[in-house]
């Protein structure tokens, strides 16, 4: 009895190892024609294991890549396509900078405290006070998704955001 562990590694599982194993047929090919008719109905069931795989444009070509990337760039092949690089393929990704800037209630996350600070700049009434409503159906949105008891507007009112050259505050502050 042979076990999986004993198998050598899928290098694309979701194809299976009979596709695998056609691969590594189509590798002991010596004539390049038949070899390339090998591989092109390698192809054609590899897109019928994977029929999700038509819903993305240039599907052939990734399912000739994928073929590639299973051969270990091995397969010797006519295809219509050309080769994926490997070293692009295998190449870590460059470092992202994770942002620095600090949110003050991070419930509320770092969009609504810029749109509270764009509202403060606002000088028209009737838009500041539109906003304002909107931003505070958006906080209490926020709010409740993080704790899930009902939440007063009272709470959400009393919000004060860190801005350094206006300070925001409501009528309803006050009291």
């Amino acid at each position: 009895m042979e076990y999986n562990t004993q198998r050598g590694k899928m290098i694309i599982p979701e194809y299976g190892r009979n596709v695998q194993n056609m691969i590594r047929f189509a590798m002991t090919v010596n004539e390049r024609e038949v070899r390339n008719l090998v591989a092109r109905s390698i192809v054609k069931v590899m897109s019928q294991l994977n029929p999700n795989s038509k819903e993305v444009t240039d599907y052939k070509h990734k399912l000739w890549d994928q073929m590639i990337i299973m051969s270990d760039f091995k397969l010797d092949v006519d295809s219509p396509y050309p080769f994926p690089d490997k070293e692009v393929l295998f190449e870590k990704p460059k470092r992202m900078n994770y942002p620095n800037k600090v949110i003050k209630n991070k419930h509320y996350g770092a969009v609504i405290e810029g749109l509270v600070e764009k509202a403060v700049l606002i000088e028209e009434p009737k838009e500041k006070l539109a906003l304002t409503i909107t931003i505070a159906n958006m906080m209490k949105k926020a709010y409740i998704s993080w704790n899930k008891d009902s939440v007063s507007d009272r709470i959400i009112l009393t919000f004060k955001p860190n801005i350094k050259r206006k300070t925001y505050s409501t009528k309803r502050d006050k009291t």
